[in-house]
């Protein structure tokens, strides 16, 4: 998502899906599939819409991050007010027809502090025994732990990955665009933190594990596109169970303007990543292969995050009935980008080779 502006109810009939989701693992085979190389699937309604009161008057709730621990699903998304201002907000709840009804707890009152911070992203750095939240702070990428996720109030004040500021192979290339979206996944010898310029670069950087969360250095180019739009933000980079491979999804605008993402995959973080499902016909999750119960509440697939068959640092994911947490809007909404009235839905895959 970007820095500025920029380019429940609940699943009804797909009750039984939902309720497949009160443990991530309920439904795993012993062994994993492979990806299919197109994907169509089922959308929920809106789970979770912004919730304001006396200190946030707020028009969207954005950029899930999630994971599930001790029995409840944990979510971190970014809120916007009325006037496009940025914080973030954590709910958690058992099962995803309470997610609606869950608590918000707003960052911005915690030791994470005020000021503008987005785009979270969560997991469980088990070397260390902490929780870290890796958000975005409008000129580098920070973080915060905790050793108790259901504790909002627990989490340590933003310290900074970059002790350098952008490296300068992103100032290099970043032209007009912002730098955004910051993604950390671990193999078994490094960590790697993704980021995104809106200007058709994805970049990565890497430490050791043993060193982590310092020494975010080489950083180097994943990726480019000459339109910009087909690789605009918003990467996800996950393991899949039980193999060697890797997926990576990367946000994308389509000709008709709305969001959808694009796949790849990869032997390694640091390899050649291969197109799976990487176009406006053949998407990872767009518009046009993506059904909804009813009128369909949005047109957009955007910023989001997969749900996880671990919590851990190597984002490890079951290939079997994929889950995806999202972002999208009703389709006639329009107005400056950080108005927008963005809602959270689930969409389950129903093509799974399981």
């Amino acid at each position: 998502m970007r820095v500025r502006s920029r380019l429940g109810v609940l699943l009804g009939g797909l009750g039984l899906l939902i309720g497949a989701l009160v443990s991530p693992s309920s439904a795993s085979p012993e062994k994993a599939e492979a990806l299919p190389s197109s994907f169509t699937w089922q959308s929920s309604n809106v789970l979770i819409s912004p919730k304001s009161d006396a200190s946030h008057n707020l028009s969207a709730i954005k950029d899930p991050s999630v994971v599930y621990h001790n029995g409840r699903w944990h979510v971190f998304a970014s809120t916007a007010s009325s006037t496009g201002a940025y914080s973030m907000v954590y709910l958690n709840f058992t099962s995803w027809q309470q997610a609606g009804a869950a608590q918000h707890h707003y960052l911005d009152q915690t030791p994470i502090g005020a000021g503008y911070k987005a785009a979270p992203q969560v997991f469980y750095f088990a070397p260390q025994k902490l929780w870290y939240l890796v958000y975005q702070t409008g000129d580098n990428a920070a973080y915060s732990t905790t050793a108790d996720i259901a504790n909002p109030k627990s989490w340590t004040a933003p310290k900074k990955f970059y002790a350098n500021g952008m490296p300068q192979i992103i100032r290099d290339n970043i032209g007009s665009g912002y730098w955004v979206d910051f993604w950390n996944v671990c193999d078994s010898v490094n960590c790697y933190l993704f980021s995104s310029d809106d200007n058709g670069h994805l970049y990565r950087s890497q430490t050791t594990r043993a060193n982590f969360p310092n020494g975010f250095t080489n950083t180097v180019m994943v990726m480019s596109d000459s339109n910009k739009y087909r690789l605009w933000e918003a990467a996800n980079v996950y393991k899949l169970k039980d193999s060697n491979t890797y997926l990576l999804l990367n946000e994308a605008i389509g000709s008709d303007g709305k969001r959808y993402f694009r796949s790849w995959t990869s032997n390694s973080i640091t390899g050649t990543w291969t197109p799976l499902a990487d176009t406006e016909s053949n998407p990872f999750a767009r518009a046009n292969n993506v059904t909804f119960s009813g009128t369909p509440w949005t047109r957009d697939i955007s910023h989001g995050e997969m749900v996880r068959h671990t919590s851990d640092e190597t984002l490890t994911i079951n290939p079997c009935r994929l889950q995806y947490l999202y972002q999208g809007m009703n389709p006639s909404a329009s107005g400056p980008y950080n108005t927008l009235p963005w809602r959270l839905g689930l969409l389950t895959q129903t093509n799974s080779n399981c």
